[in-house]
């Protein structure tokens, strides 16, 4: 039986996804333009089932993590277990990180989708974000560099907490979680690579409660769920193939900040924002919320009108 999401979808999709998630440059933008040249935007099922795939295909991402970083995954574990002080502190600087965006996402949900999710809020959220990560790269990295080269196991609860409300700054579509929590490691003292792998771990929890969320609601809804309407193949494709890029992406990452700041990421976004604003003038793409359902999934759900096709949902 043919599937409304081919192969090729599902692979450009999964490295859109994957590259995207943990580089600080925002998945917005960047599924704009991918949802748009592939099409996936009608029918209305399609469109639905695209948006969930959107989340769901984050547990490729998930796994990347929980491989990369398998030696500090296991000593939260031991530490849970009171065999690992370490690992205890860093799972607990992990869990009060997360608890601002378990507890603001949901109250926020509808409010940031209605209010924020027009061209005009993210491309500002955009621009801004890179202008704020040139200035913050000179500010901070500066810093980050005379000390020791701390972990986030060496955290205090405090800025742990600093952390996590940043992170909260990503429910605003166009930011990027990645940012703002590589930027709230670098505030509270980590180098950029050390922040960049605290905001890898502290994606477990976060990205994970997005995506069984999202997978829930689609499985047990009443219409037809991304299996029986994209195919149970392009799905395990995209997940797959988001593994093998968001892997790739975060050895790359860390490879680059152990020596290079953020500014480079910062100028990419405001390219970017200049583009999808020609591209909006010019009548190729526009966003706006989803007026049937009024939500999004996470701050990272969100949709994306072309001018000629009906709505395309994407993601922060």
């Amino acid at each position: 039986m043919s599937t409304a999401l081919g192969i090729i979808d599902a692979v450009i999709l999964g490295i859109v996804e994957g590259v995207t998630e943990y580089l600080p440059i925002s998945s917005t933008g960047h599924l704009v333009l991918a949802r748009s040249l592939l099409g996936l935007d009608s029918p209305e099922d399609v469109r639905r089932n695209v948006d969930a795939l959107l989340i769901v295909i984050q547990g490729g991402a998930i796994l990347a993590v929980l491989g990369l970083y398998r030696s500090a995954v296991g000593r939260m574990i031991l530490g849970l277990l009171g065999k690992d002080r370490q690992g205890l502190v860093l799972l607990r600087n992990i869990v009060i990180a997360f608890l601002p965006a378990m507890v603001l996402g949901p109250l926020l949900d509808s409010w940031i989708e209605q209010r924020l999710m027009h061209i005009g809020p993210v491309l500002l959220a955009l621009a801004l974000g890179g202008v704020i990560m040139i200035l913050a790269d000179r500010r901070f990295r500066s810093d980050a560099e005379h000390d020791t080269d701390r972990t986030g196991a060496d955290l205090s609860a405090l800025a742990a907490l600093q952390i996590g409300l940043l992170q909260c700054v990503a429910m605003w579509p166009g930011t990027s979680r990645s940012m703002v929590t590589i930027l709230g490691g670098m505030m509270v003292g980590l180098r950029p690579a050390r922040a960049a792998e605290f905001s890898f771990l502290l994606g477990l929890p976060t990205l994970g409660g997005a995506t069984v969320y999202k997978l829930a609601g689609n499985l047990l809804g009443d219409e037809p769920n991304m299996f029986a309407v994209l195919g149970w193949m392009p799905v395990t494709v995209g997940i797959i193939v988001a593994t093998i890029s968001a892997a790739l992406a975060i050895r790359w990452l860390v490879g680059y900040l152990t020596t290079h700041g953020l500014a480079v990421f910062g100028w990419y976004r405001i390219v970017l924002a200049a583009v999808l604003l020609a591209l909006a003038i010019g009548g190729v793409v526009s966003i706006a919320p989803d007026e049937q359902t009024g939500q999004s999934a996470d701050a990272a759900s969100s949709v994306v009108d072309t001018k000629a096709l009906p709505s395309d949902p994407t993601r922060t």
